[in-house]
C-alpha cells in the first residue's frame, strides 16, 4: 500500500477502536452502578458480586493497545520506505550540509559523530541511516532531537505520536483472576508471589470496598502501567527463585505481589514483565545495541520496577531513558538518599556507590518501611484480623512457646548462648530449611519443622507467646506478621548502630542511615508490649526481658498503613498526585514572592503557612500543612520533625530556599550564599552565615553536620499512615 492510503486505514481502525473503547467503558460504568444500586438495596455492598465487565473492559483495551501497537510499527516501516525514496526524489542526496542553528547547538557535532560510528550499532541503519550526510540530518532531527527539521522533507514522512486512547475512569475490582494470568508461570518466585496474591483476594475486596466509600465520588483515570520486576530476570541472575523453596529471602516477593494487587485492585492497565525480551517488546526498543530512541511513544504512562530493571532500561532506551524518566518509580528495599541519587554531587564528595547517581526525583524510590522521608513509602501488607479471629488467636495461645526468626542456618550460628536462657523459660519453635541431615547449628532442643508454607507457618505464629530475632534478616515483614498474629517481637539492639560505614551487609548501599535495631520500625513506630528491643551482649537484661514477656499479655494489632485498605489508600494518593514530569513550580533559591506565606508560630519556634497566604498551586502535599523548625547542630531534619511528633516533607524544601525564611525565624545572617549542598539551606555557626540550596535534586531530610543548624520542613500525618499528610486524600 503508498503511505497516504494505509494511513488512512491506520486512523479508521484507530477511530474504531475509540468507539468500541467508549462504548464499552460506558457500559461497564452502568452495569457496576445498577449493580451498586442493587447490592445496597440488599443492604450490603457485594464487590465480589460485581460484573465480569471491567475484565471484559480490560481485554478490550488489550487488543485495542495491541492493535495500536502494530499500527505504529506499520507505520514506521512505511516511514523508513519513504525516507529512502525521499532523498532520491528530492533531489539533495549530496547537498545536505548540517545546518547552523543556535538553537541547536550539538548537530555539527553528533553529525561528524554519525559519520564515524553509523555503524556501531545497527539500530541506526533501522531507522534509515545508510552513510549519506542526509540520512545523517534526518535520523538527528527526526528520530533524536539535536538538529532542527530539514525544510526540504516532507513532514508527513515524520514520525508521529498515535492518536492516545480516550480516558478511561478506574473502577475498584475485586476478582483478582485476571491478575493471576497476568502474572505467568514458570518461576518458582512467580508461583509464591501467585499463592499470596489468591490468598489475600477476600482481603483486598474489602479494602476497595472501604476505600471506594472513603473516596466518594473522585474521579480516577485509569492509568497504563508496565510493572517490569527487573531481579527476576535471567540477565540479572535471578538469584531468588531457586532459593524459594530452600529459605532464601522472601521479602522482596512479598512486596512485589502486594504492589501488583493494589495496582490492578485500583483498576489500573497492567503490563507484567520478567524477562529482557518482553521488556523489550513492551517498550517498542529497536533491534540493535540500545543506543537508539524507542521505534513508538512510549505507552505507559508509569513504570514500575527495581535497580535491576532500571539498569536494563538505561541500556535499552537510548535517549528516551531521558525523556521518559520522569515516569518510573523505582522499588527500593533500604532507601536511596539525595547525596547518593545526585551524580555529580556523589561523585565529588564520595558518595558513589553501584547503586546510586541516577538523578531521579528522590520521591522515585519507594521503599519497604518509612524510614526514610526523601523517598516515598511503598510497603506491602499483611493479614488483617476481625474480632472473632483475634480471641480465637487469644485463647489458642500456648504461653510458653517461641519462635525464632531465621530460616537460614547460618542465622542461629554462635547464638548458643541466648537459646540456652531462653530454653529455660519456653519451647523453641525453629523453621530452619535442610535437605537431608538437621542443621548442626540449630541445637537439639530446638523443635525444627523444617521450611514451612505460609499458611503454616502463620498457625505456628498464632499459636507462639514471642517471636525472636537474631539481628538478621534486617527490615523483613515476619515480624509485622508475627505482631498481627499476636506474638511479642523480640529482637536486639545494635550499639554501635549499623550502617554503610561498617557493617558489610549495608556496605555500597546509597544510604548512610544508621540502623540502631534489627526492625527499626517495629521499634519506632510500634514499640512495647508488642515490640522489645534489647541488648543481647548483656545476659541478665535478655533474660529479664524474657521474664517480663512470660507475664505480658497483647492483642495482636497490625498498623492500618500495612492493611490491605492502608496500601491502597496510599498507592492510590501517589498516582493521583505524584508527578514527577511536571516543571518545577517554587522559584529558583534567593528570590523573592511579593508577600511571604510564612508566618512566626505564636510561640516563636518555628514557621507555618500564613492563613490569608494563598496556596501554592499543584503542590502536593498541600502547603499548608507545612511547619519549618530550625534543627539543632548535628541534628538531620527527619530526627528534628521526629522531636516535634511530625515528618520530614523535602517537597517542601523549595518554599524554604531563601532568605525570607530564615529572617522569619529571627537567625541573624551575615551573609547568604548558594551552594550545591545536601545539608542546605543551612545556618553555619560560628560565621553567622546562611546557605540556600543550589541544586533542587539535592534537598534532603537525610544528613547533618555539627557545623550547621538545618532548616526543615516538616508535616502533619494521618494516624497510622505515615506517608499521607492530614489533608493529602
Amino acid at each position: 500500500m503508498g503511505g497516504p492510503e494505509s494511513r488512512g486505514v491506520l486512523r479508521k481502525m484507530s477511530d474504531l477502536l475509540e468507539l468500541m473503547v467508549k462504548r464499552m467503558d460506558t457500559l461497564a460504568r452502568l452495569e457496576n452502578s445498577s449493580e451498586l444500586h442493587r447490592a445496597a438495596g440488599e443492604g450490603r455492598f457485594a464487590l465480589d458480586r460485581l460484573p465480569a465487565g471491567p475484565g471484559l473492559m480490560e481485554r478490550i483495551q488489550a487488543i485495542a493497545q495491541n492493535v495500536s501497537d502494530i499500527a505504529v510499527k506499520v507505520d514506521q516501516i512505511l516511514r523508513h520506505s519513504l525516507l529512502l525514496h525521499s532523498k532520491v526524489s528530492e533531489g539533495r542526496r549530496d547537498q545536505c550540509d548540517a545546518p547552523s542553528d543556535p538553537k541547536f547547538p550539538d548537530c555539527s557535532g553528533k553529525v561528524e559523530w554519525m559519520r564515524a560510528r553509523w555503524t556501531s550499532d545497527p539500530c541506526y541503519a533501522f531507522f534509515g541511516v545508510d552513510g549519506t550526510e542526509c540520512s545523517f540530518l534526518i535520523y538527528l532531527s527526526e528520530v533524536e532531537w539535536f538538529c532542527p527539521p530539514l525544510p526540504w522533507r516532507n513532514q508527513t514522512a515524520t514520525r508521529r505520536a498515535p492518536k492516545p486512547l480516550p480516558k478511561v475512569q478506574a473502577v475498584f475490582r475485586s476478582n483478582l483472576s485476571h491478575l493471576l494470568e497476568l502474572m505467568g508461570s514458570g518461576k518458582e518466585s512467580l508461583i509464591f508471589m501467585k499463592k499470596r496474591t489468591k490468598r489475600f483476594t477476600a482481603q483486598w475486596a474489602l479494602a476497595a470496598q472501604r476505600l471506594a466509600q472513603k473516596l466518594g465520588g473522585v474521579r480516577r483515570d485509569q492509568k497504563q502501567i508496565l510493572v517490569h520486576i527487573g531481579f527476576l530476570t535471567e540477565e540479572s541472575g535471578d538469584v531468588f527463585s531457586p532459593r524459594v523453596l530452600k529459605g532464601g529471602p522472601l521479602g522482596e516477593m512479598v512486596q512485589w505481589a502486594d504492589i501488583l494487587a493494589a495496582l490492578y485492585v485500583l483498576g489500573h492497565g497492567l503490563r507484567i514483565t520478567v524477562s529482557l525480551k518482553e521488556l523489550q517488546s513492551n517498550l517498542g526498543v529497536p533491534p540493535g545495541r540500545g543506543n537508539c530512541p524507542l521505534t513508538m511513544p512510549l505507552p505507559f504512562d508509569l513504570i514500575y520496577t527495581d535497580y535491576h530493571g532500571l539498569q536494563q532500561m538505561k541500556q535499552h532506551m537510548g535517549l528516551s531513558f531521558r525523556k521518559y524518566r520522569c515516569r518510573i518509580r523505582v522499588i527500593d528495599t533500604f532507601g536511596t538518599e539525595p547525596a547518593y541519587n545526585h551524580e555529580e554531587y556523589a561523585t565529588l564528595h564520595g558518595y558513589r556507590t553501584n547503586w546510586g547517581y541516577w538523578n531521579l526525583n528522590p520521591k522515585q524510590f519507594m521503599t519497604m518501611f518509612p524510614h526514610t522521608p526523601d523517598n516515598s513509602f511503598m510497603g506491602f501488607v499483611s493479614e488483617e484480623l476481625n474480632e472473632t479471629e483475634k480471641q480465637l488467636i487469644k485463647d489458642g495461645k500456648a504461653s510458653k512457646m517461641a519462635v525464632v526468626y531465621g530460616k537460614e542456618a547460618s542465622i542461629w550460628k554462635g547464638k548458643e548462648k541466648f537459646l540456652s536462657i531462653l530454653n529455660k523459660y519456653m519451647e523453641i519453635h525453629g523453621t530452619v530449611y535442610y535437605e537431608s541431615q538437621r542443621p548442626p547449628e540449630v541445637p537439639a532442643f530446638v523443635k525444627n519443622h523444617g521450611l514451612l508454607p505460609q499458611p503454616e507457618f502463620q498457625q505456628l505464629l498464632r499459636k507462639a507467646k514471642l517471636f525472636i530475632g537474631f539481628g538478621f534478616p534486617y527490615e523483613g515483614p515476619a515480624p509485622l506478621e508475627a505482631i498481627a498474629n499476636g506474638c511479642v517481637f523480640l529482637q536486639s539492639r545494635f550499639s554501635p548502630p549499623h550502617s554503610s560505614l561498617n557493617h558489610e551487609f549495608f556496605r555500597g548501599k546509597p544510604t548512610s542511615r544508621e540502623v540502631f535495631s534489627q526492625h527499626p520500625y517495629a521499634e519506632n513506630f510500634i514499640g512495647k508490649p508488642h515490640v522489645w528491643t534489647v541488648d543481647y551482649n548483656n545476659s541478665e537484661e535478655f533474660e529479664a526481658a524474657i521474664q517480663a514477656i512470660m507475664t505480658t499479655q497483647v492483642d495482636p494489632y497490625l498498623p492500618y498503613e500495612y492493611t490491605c485498605e492502608g496500601m491502597l489508600e496510599r498507592i492510590h494518593a501517589y498516582i493521583q498526585h505524584q508527578d514527577f514530569c511536571a516543571a518545577p513550580g517554587p522559584a529558583p533559591p534567593g528570590t523573592r514572592a511579593p508577600q511571604s506565606p510564612f508566618i512566626l508560630a505564636p510561640n516563636a519556634t518555628h514557621l507555618e503557612w500564613a492563613r490569608n497566604a494563598s496556596l501554592a498551586p499543584g503542590a502536593w502535599p498541600p502547603a499548608h500543612s507545612l511547619r519549618a523548625w530550625l534543627a539543632a547542630a548535628g541534628r538531620a531534619c527527619t530526627d528534628a520533625c521526629l522531636d516535634h511528633g511530625l515528618i520530614c516533607e523535602p517537597s517542601f524544601f523549595p518554599f524554604l530556599n531563601s532568605q525570607d525564611a530564615f529572617q522569619k525565624l529571627q537567625v541573624p545572617c551575615d551573609g547568604i550564599e548558594s551552594e550545591m549542598n545536601h545539608l542546605y539551606p543551612a545556618f553555619a555557626q560560628p560565621g553567622q552565615e546562611c546557605f540556600l540550596q543550589k541544586e533542587p535534586l539535592l534537598f534532603s531530610c537525610a544528613g547533618s553536620s555539627t557545623k550547621y543548624r538545618r532548616l526543615c520542613p516538616c508535616r502533619d500525618f494521618r494516624k497510622g499512615q505515615v506517608a499521607l499528610c492530614q489533608d493529602c486524600l
